[in-house]
């Protein structure tokens, strides 16, 4: 049963934060490279790595709720009680319909600030790319599909993060003919122990939906980018470079990003910075995992403490869209 006291509260912490909410259960919110890039001031890795670039950038999702809670999420977790949207499910034109004015009305307030680059700031009303990775699982959303075919329907460009435990929903997706651009699954733990510790699964078999993910990835390489996102937290998942070499083994992602965890949001109650490995301590493991796998590291972005793997790199990793 739902504890309304407690979703209104995480709701007026979450507009504090600045998210604008879209019809019953979606919502978008500025990233901070956007605002960067638009100050011309910085850029997300993700530009350096993949070309997607970030004035044009709409981070959104479809869904509030999530079948884990893991420690590293820098979103309040405790909401985190349900694997289905209760009440009213909204069509996915209306999702991006509603995104693409609330980004607009999100982004007004940086037209006063010194620096910024009006021109960007005026294409950034049309986003281009679609990041639907702002909270919650997406794959919860039954419509995904259809969500994913309405974006590339207004020639924009998606990136879907999953915790892959749906794996189900991925395969409808492929079914449809509607995978996203890049396909990512987030992958903390190297084995299961691990795993239910970090992530903290609603799901008793979360660690085998993860690994029957995984093993689809292979078939999926020609229609969608694939990647694995390892999120490393000091102390606690740095270790075993082997096993983290098997995962990529079994899923054979285009890309692996390892990536340092951050103590940024909630996360910082459950993890401090002590946590957090820096920089030349990412790459040293990528090193090591690289070592069972025939990766190597591709590019890195110091300031994100996060490393790209690939097996070869090649002249469309950057996606051109000028």
């Amino acid at each position: 049963m739902k504890d309304e006291n407690h979703e209104e509260k995480i709701r007026k912490q979450l507009q504090k934060q600045q998210y604008g909410f879209v019809g019953q259960h979606s919502a978008c919110k500025i990233c901070t490279y956007t605002k960067r890039s638009i100050k011309e001031e910085d850029v997300c890795y993700k530009e350096q790595f993949y070309g997607i670039r970030c004035h044009l950038c709409c981070q959104m999702t479809p869904i509030m709720v999530c079948n884990n809670r893991c420690v590293l999420c820098w979103r309040d977790t405790s909401a985190h009680t349900s694997i289905k949207i209760e009440g009213e499910i909204d069509d996915p034109k209306s999702i991006i319909d509603g995104c693409l004015k609330m980004q607009k009305k999100l982004l007004s307030g940086l037209g006063g600030y010194d620096g910024t680059n009006m021109e960007k700031l005026k294409e950034a009303s049309l986003p281009k790319h679609f990041a639907i990775s702002l909270t919650g699982e997406p794959t919860l959303y039954p419509k995904l599909g259809e969500l994913i075919k309405t974006i590339h329907g207004i020639g924009a460009t998606s990136f879907l993060v999953t915790n892959g435990l749906q794996p189900e929903v991925l395969e409808k997706l492929e079914k449809e003919d509607a995978l996203p651009t890049q396909l990512y699954v987030s992958v903390d733990a190297p084995n299961e122990e691990l795993f239910k510790k970090i992530d903290n699964p609603l799901l008793k078999d979360g660690w085998q939906r993860l690994m029957k993910t995984l093993s689809l990835l292979p078939k999926w390489r020609e229609k969608a980018r694939t990647s694995l996102r390892f999120t490393i937290i000091k102390g606690m998942n740095d270790l075993f470079p082997e096993q983290w070499a098997e995962i990529i083994k079994l899923a054979q992602p285009l890309f692996v990003e390892v990536k340092s965890y951050m103590s940024v949001g909630y996360a910082r109650e459950r993890l401090g910075i002590e946590y957090m490995p820096r920089h030349p301590e990412i790459v040293e493991f990528s090193k090591k995992i690289c070592e069972f796998t025939g990766y190597k590291i591709i590019d890195e972005k110091e300031g994100s403490r996060v490393v790209l793997l690939m097996k070869e790199d090649f002249d469309g990793r950057v996606m051109k869209f000028d």
